[in-house]
């Protein structure tokens, strides 16, 4: 895994040990097995970003905390100049930037994502999350898949959906697309 995952996870086991509450207990409330979460704790495992984000709410912890180390500062306004973002190193089928990870106290996440195009045959990974989600196509075409519906948007097309149920998009037409996506 990347030096980022493990760094994650080593916030994550230290928010948890200094919380004093078991490995068990947050499994639970993540609604994981246990053997799951010790392999996402370990630095091993990629952690998905829901998790990371439930976990960030139930700590009370802001999510740019959990992901890059660093403290938000900024309450006025929040300026991430064009690629600038905090990268988040994650997936070979994602890639994140944070654009908001220096404003503090968010009541949204929003990040520019960018998907690789990748052959069908590649099995998509799945990811749900507690609250909302709202998709803005920047650029290219995809398919995103929520509960087993598959929609198809275009350059300027977006989505807004309960990201509770599993969900995973793919880049169409053998090119990359980048679009626009809002945590709630």
């Amino acid at each position: 895994m990347t030096e980022q995952i493990k760094q994650i996870a080593e916030r994550i086991k230290e928010i948890r040990e200094i919380s004093e509450i078991s490995a068990e207990t947050l499994a639970n409330k993540l609604g994981i097995p246990t053997d799951l979460y010790l392999k996402y704790e370990s630095g091993n495992t990629d952690i998905p970003v829901g998790i990371i984000f439930e976990i960030s709410e139930l700590f009370h912890v802001e999510l740019s905390v959990m992901l890059g180390g660093d403290n938000p500062k900024l309450h006025i306004y929040g300026v991430v100049r064009n690629g600038k973002g905090l990268k988040l190193e994650r997936r070979k089928q994602y890639k994140y930037e944070s654009l908001a990870y220096n404003f503090i106290h968010k009541k949204a996440e929003p990040f520019m994502v960018t998907i690789d195009p990748n052959p069908e045959e590649v099995l998509l990974e799945f990811n749900s999350h507690p609250g909302q989600e709202f998709n803005f196509v920047n650029k290219g075409t995809m398919m995103i898949i929520i509960d087993g519906h598959e929609i198809i948007l275009n350059e300027g097309d977006s989505i807004y959906f309960d990201s509770g149920y599993k969900h995973a998009m793919r880049a169409l037409n053998n090119k990359q697309v980048r679009f626009l996506a809002i945590v709630l």
